[in-house]
């Protein structure tokens, strides 16, 4: 193939439903009349894969100035699961869910709404898709371009120990990052591809609203989602093989969510084994067996919200000594090198935190331990991090640092401090005493070690307690810090205050009351 040719072999990439928001989309994040750019000989830099852990190495390299010439190479859209089919499409159909939840509290609060509360499907999703398209020149080629990337359209893989081919042209590096992300997979159920199901790469094209839909999987994007549709009007079937949801998250965190999706019409289907599923007259029928018992349901589309798979195919990562695991990835040590000291790895494709925020601080530790740590010489590591989550139901549960469980397997003697919802005037004022603050301090000292919070907003008051713990301040510290009062997040100092009473000995008020005495 001739260069003339190889440049102008990008394939076209459709995004449903192809209205006017998806087509600028797409024409910000994988154009059709994009023309690769000449390789430059050689790259200090090549990466694969533009979502976020590779637009923020990237752009984090070629932004500072220097001459560094970088290359970043997608095979489908810019922006990755975060912009096209995740965090960002996810959270608008949420906001506009929370309304209806909030339509649903209203007689509580004194408000009289209409006993049918009507959701336009088509509009919520339109929506999601206009402010899609808005964002998406954040990620788009031409930005990209812009700051000094060839921006490369196309499948890449290694050809050689130095060497990257993508459209026909190969590229040469000194140094290599894959961020190829993760991808939703299949579940393992008999007849599942037969009657068809959708994941969160389909769910965000629909346009108009299923009627009964099955979500299988109880983690973050299973309950995110089922909560979400069931507010927009889906009757709504959760599979999930634990016992309770969200089972990697605090007990009594998750004991509040699950409650509060029963309540709202969820139904729950938990330690039971799928069977099967079949297209029969009444819909796509699952077949599932609870306590030996056989029974079925019917609906109209069901939404695989369970497990991850790494995108390790195409990489021929084989050639260039990489070693990787078809399940977990690829594999990496602390300063996150594989096993080729040539070629790094960031994001889902080798990390067990599978978020937007930690791709984006993994890509900053890549940055650094690629380009600027000479010899090895002040690398950085992935286990420093101190990595804050958030599950984004309604309440949101927001956690950081160790749980209860993960302090006692390390042999770490802690207290916790428990400051319910209903201690908080805010949450009291707002009619959201469904939650709670949870602190664990270090036994003996006000280091904070974790924390978790259950609250509607409790992702927007997690920071304040990551940041406490990377900047060593403990609990006696945020005591004199000053919150607004009435604001929910006055939840923490009352946590700090919690702590520091526990200093109110009998001897030391003793010495408080001899200096009273003498002031």
């Amino acid at each position: 193939m001739s260069q003339a040719n190889a440049r102008s072999s990008v394939a076209p990439v459709t995004v449903l439903p192809l209205d006017e928001y998806n087509q600028t989309l797409v024409s910000y994040v994988h154009p059709a009349d994009w023309v690769n750019p000449n390789a430059t000989e050689p790259y200090d830099l090549v990466v694969i894969g533009a979502g976020t852990a590779g637009l923020v190495v990237a752009a984090g390299a070629a932004g500072l100035g220097i001459g560094l010439k970088v290359a970043l190479i997608e095979k489908h859209l810019m922006g990755g699961d975060c912009l096209n089919v995740g965090c960002v499409p996810s959270k608008c159909i949420i906001r506009s869910s929370r309304v209806v939840g909030e339509l649903w509290e209203a007689q509580a609060l004194g408000v009289q709404v209409p006993d049918a509360i009507e959701v336009d499907f088509p509009a919520v999703m339109a929506r999601m898709r206009r402010l899609r398209a808005g964002i998406s020149h954040h990620d788009s080629v031409q930005r990209f371009t812009q700051i000094g990337i060839d921006v490369f359209l196309g499948q890449g893989h290694f050809s050689s120990s130095n060497t990257v081919e993508v459209g026909g042209q190969t590229l040469r590096f000194k140094k290599a990052v894959i961020a190829t992300g993760a991808r939703a997979v299949r579940p393992a159920l008999k007849g599942i591809e037969d009657v068809g199901f959708l994941t969160n790469e389909t769910v965000f094209s629909l346009t108009e609203r299923p009627k009964r839909l099955a979500v299988i999987g109880g983690g973050p994007i299973g309950c995110e989602l089922a909560q979400a549709f069931r507010r927009l009007g889906c009757e709504v079937v959760l599979f999930h093989r634990g016992d309770r949801l969200l089972n990697k998250e605090d007990i009594e965190a998750a004991e509040i969510v699950q409650k509060t999706f029963l309540r709202e019409g969820i139904r729950l289907v938990l330690g039971c084994e799928m069977e099967r599923v079949e297209n029969t007259s009444a819909g796509k029928t699952i077949y599932f067996k609870c306590n030996g018992n056989l029974e079925s349901i019917a609906v109209d589309e069901i939404l695989a919200g369970a497990g991850r798979a790494p995108n390790v195919e195409g990489l021929n990562l084989e050639a260039v000594g990489v070693e990787y695991d078809p399940r977990k990835g690829v594999a990496v040590n602390d300063y996150l090198q594989t096993t080729n000291p040539k070629i790094y790895a960031a994001g889902d494709i080798c990390m067990d935190w599978k978020f937007t925020h930690a791709a984006d601080a993994a890509a900053r530790i890549v940055i650094k331990n690629t380009l600027f740590s000479p010899f090895g010489l002040g690398r950085s590591k992935l286990s420093s991090l101190t990595m804050p989550w958030v599950t984004f139901t309604d309440p949101e549960i927001a956690h950081v640092g160790l749980s209860e469980a993960e302090a006692q397997a390390q042999g770490l003697a802690i207290n916790t401090i428990l400051i319910p919802l209903t201690q908080v005037d805010r949450a009291i004022a707002d009619g959201e005493t469904e939650g709670f603050f949870k602190i664990h301090h270090k036994k003996g000292s006000d280091q904070i070690v974790g924390a978790t919070i259950v609250a509607r907003h409790a992702g927007e008051m997690i920071s304040e307690v990551t940041t406490a713990m990377i900047g060593k301040l403990g609990l006696s510290a945020l005591s004199g810090v000053i919150h607004p009062y009435p604001t929910q997040a006055e939840g923490i100092k009352k946590a700090a205050d919690t702590y520091r009473r526990t200093l109110l000995t009998p001897r030391t008020k003793k010495i408080l009351a001899i200096l009273a005495k003498f002031s």
